[in-house]
């Protein structure tokens, strides 16, 4: 029979926080922009309905 190989006790090392930033911060932006599109969608909405109004 052979001999057994020992398991390697390294352990990787463990992501900076910092390199979790970025995604978050591309998250936080993109629903900044959606809210101020959705935003802007219902001012336009509401300038239509009343011009039609008037």
């Amino acid at each position: 029979m052979g001999t057994l190989v020992p398991m390697t006790t390294r352990r990787a090392r463990k992501p900076a926080a910092s390199s979790v930033q970025p995604a978050g911060r591309a998250v936080t932006a993109g629903l900044v922009l959606a809210v101020l599109a959705g935003l802007a969608w219902v001012a336009g909405m509401v300038y239509t309905v009343s011009g039609w109004a008037g």
